[in-house]
């Protein structure tokens, strides 16, 4: 076989792998519709038997029993998950918006979804976000517990007008906006020094905390411009974004400048550092502190993706973050934009 046939035969190779790949996923893109149109058709008939015949609980237990016998080699219907198919009929069916939604990811994931967020505008976003980005239910899950939802609405970034729109959510779910240190052995009084060394002493739990596929490339990452020298505190890689990631440690508030320099940063990685295939760099200012009104006054004309995100030495939970989410209005506005 010549070297052009073995070209060709490899292309050809790989557009059949791609066409069987598809065609399995298809496959189990339907199966698990129909599994879930079969949940929610069960469902329906359990409310709507026990609205005309004022059946009671006892009733699904029955059903549980009688259909595992005759299904013996079928999961699913035990007397708990037909319990679930009831509620997930009731709090989907009033829903027009949602209803088709749910047949887009899988049961288990539906499930804790359903049961772990208590309104429809959190069901949302954590269906359309699971379908976007193929969160495994371990991910779903952590984010869940990170209050996903919270820190993207409540995240202040530049990015809704910098960073490429397939990458805009991604980027706004990387960029938490207050990060938890509570793994460092430091006093509340230390200098932007001490802290850096200590994230660096404990960079395995850094990155777990910065929300996983960041790569540590780097501190103190030098670059030389015009005879000068200047260094950026950390410097990381995200894998799914595929773009570097400038952090600026503060141990003080927010200051208007810190974003002026990020951006000075930013232009300067992307000319020397950036691969060709890679996506422009995103840069986080990580201050102790940071006025809300500030911030937004030093991104509104910023041509480069910036995150100011706030840190803490101890663990604060993420509903205190809810004094910073939108109005509903607001809200309801930027779901739009989740495709």
């Amino acid at each position: 076989m010549s070297s052009v046939v073995t070209a060709e035969y490899k292309t050809f190779l790989k557009e059949i792998k791609e066409r069987i790949y598809k065609a399995q996923y298809d496959a189990l893109k339907a199966v698990n519709k129909e599994l879930i149109n079969l949940y929610w058709d069960i469902g329906r008939s359990i409310v709507t038997k026990q609205e005309k015949l004022s059946w009671g609980k006892a009733v699904v237990e029955t059903l549980a029993k009688d259909l595992q016998k005759e299904f013996p080699g079928m999961q699913g219907f035990s007397s708990a998950n037909l319990w679930r198919m009831r509620n997930f009929y009731l709090t989907y069916n009033p829903n027009e918006k949602l209803a088709p939604m749910v047949r887009e990811i899988s049961w288990t994931k539906n499930v804790i979804i359903m049961e772990r967020c208590k309104d429809d505008i959190r069901r949302e976003f954590y269906l359309k976000i699971t379908k976007r980005f193929g969160w495994t239910k371990d991910v779903l899950t952590n984010q869940l517990e990170a209050g996903a939802f919270e820190r993207y609405m409540a995240n202040q970034t530049s990015f809704d007008k910098t960073v490429l729109e397939k990458y805009r959510h991604q980027a706004k779910l990387a960029v938490k906006d207050e990060y938890s240190f509570d793994f460092l052995e430091l006093g509340e009084e230390h200098s932007e020094k001490e802290l850096e060394l200590a994230l660096l002493e404990n960079v395995r739990k850094f990155l777990i905390e910065m929300g996983g596929y960041f790569a540590f490339v780097g501190n103190q990452y030098r670059l030389e411009i015009d005879g000068q020298e200047f260094f950026i505190d950390l410097l990381l890689y995200h894998r799914q974004l595929r773009c570097l990631i400038a952090i600026e440690l503060k141990v003080g508030a927010f200051k208007p400048e810190y974003a002026g320099k990020m951006q000075f940063y930013l232009s300067a990685l992307n000319d020397m550092a950036k691969l060709p295939d890679e996506n422009p760099s995103i840069g986080i200012i990580l201050c102790k502190d940071k006025s809300r009104t500030i911030v937004e006054y030093a991104l509104k004309d910023t041509k480069k993706p910036i995150g100011i995100s706030t840190y803490k030495l101890t663990e604060r939970l993420p509903r205190e973050l809810k004094k910073y989410l939108p109005s509903p209005e607001e809200i309801i506005e930027r779901m739009k934009y989740l495709k």
